[in-house]
């Protein structure tokens, strides 16, 4: 099948078809945006394993009957979080963790309906050909594993745990980040075919590509600091209590997935690497003479340090929901803006 750039006959058609395309995929990165906020606020409310079945299509349904909640209810009261944490929990209090998860769930299920629909029409009509092909490929084998790994992490909350296991909870949030990215890279590079692009050295490029990649690293260890709640110990900063690095920290070879402190101190390293990176490439793209890239690397940069600043007053103000949401928030507007950045910088793209 023809790709959308080798339709010469009909420019016109084929630039409308690449529009169409780069707003399918712009709108699959802002839904998965929303998706990953409610997950992260479903997360904060202690709200994830209120249900405690997969249905993938009856589950799009909530409760309908007063039966139907107490029944919901009952499950939930089966598991070891209730007892531990909720005990004295009521049925309005359980609907409203009950809310939170279906919304996520619903969420999930809506970026899947707007994925496939138009993905199967734009197939049909030869669009995904070449690199485009690859790359939705990609976020298709990503989004048919994501709720997959979703449930798998929920499992694991409904035995022997009263919270999921850290490390899936970060794969889950990996997986989503990757579809977040694939889409917001391939859109910008359609968006870009055919215009002239800014004379970039390789140099900037491999610096580009290598940026997205530690903010999806850092992305993941804010995921275990979340899995295990190591927001809300070492709560002072720059120091961890008294020292840089805590004593209780690597203590085993698990460490970094299993312990919240070594978590905590992992997830702050990486946030100053972030950052002293997004300002060295500022510097060096303000010598270049390009003023694309000095202005995507400076708005890297401004991000990157705003995204320092909010996890410090996370921390010293004992993880407020609102204020731990504008993190995470402002995590992902981050790496959409270092993989935009990429796809600008990469002449394959």
């Amino acid at each position: 099948m023809a790709s959308i750039d080798a339709l010469p006959a009909r420019p016109a058609a084929a630039v409308a078809s690449r529009a169409g395309v780069c707003l399918w995929l712009l709108a699959v990165a802002g839904l998965v945006f929303v998706m990953v906020l409610v997950g992260g606020a479903t997360r904060l409310t202690e709200s994830g394993l209120s249900i405690t079945q997969w249905k993938p299509v009856t589950g799009v349904l909530p409760p309908l009957s007063a039966t139907d909640w107490r029944a919901a209810f009952d499950s939930y009261r089966q598991i070891p979080q209730y007892a531990a944490q909720n005990a004295d929990m009521t049925l309005d209090g359980f609907k409203t963790i009950f809310w939170w998860e279906w919304s996520h769930r619903l969420l999930a299920r809506i970026v899947g309906l707007v994925y496939i629909v138009p993905a199967l029409w734009f197939w049909a009509r030869g669009a995904f050909a070449g690199a485009l092909g690859r790359r939705v490929a990609l976020m298709t084998g990503l989004l048919a594993l994501e709720p997959i790994v979703g449930w798998w992490m929920v499992s694991s909350g409904l035995a022997d745990r009263v919270e999921v296991a850290q490390e899936r909870l970060a794969l889950h949030l990996l997986i989503a980040a990757g579809v977040f990215g694939t889409a917001i890279y391939a859109a910008v590079g359609l968006g870009a075919a055919g215009r002239p692009r800014e004379a970039a050295t390789r140099g900037f490029s491999v610096a580009a590509a290598a940026f997205a990649l530690v903010v999806f690293v850092q992305l993941g260890l804010g995921a275990l600091v979340a899995g295990l709640r190591a927001g809300r110990i070492y709560d002072t900063w720059p120091l961890m209590g008294e020292r840089f690095v805590p004593g209780e920290a690597f203590a085993s070879a698990r460490a970094p997935l299993d312990d919240a402190a070594t978590a905590q101190f992992d997830h702050r390293l990486v946030a100053y690497a972030v950052l002293a990176f997004a300002l060295a490439q500022a510097v060096a793209a303000g010598r270049s003479g390009l003023p694309g890239l000095r202005r995507r690397t400076v708005a890297l940069a401004a991000v990157a340090a705003l995204q320092v600043a909010l996890g410090v007053a996370t921390l010293l103000l004992a993880v407020p929901i609102p204020l731990a949401l504008a993190h995470q928030a402002t995590a992902l507007i981050l790496f959409g803006l270092a993989c935009a950045h990429w796809s600008a910088t990469d002449p394959r793209a």
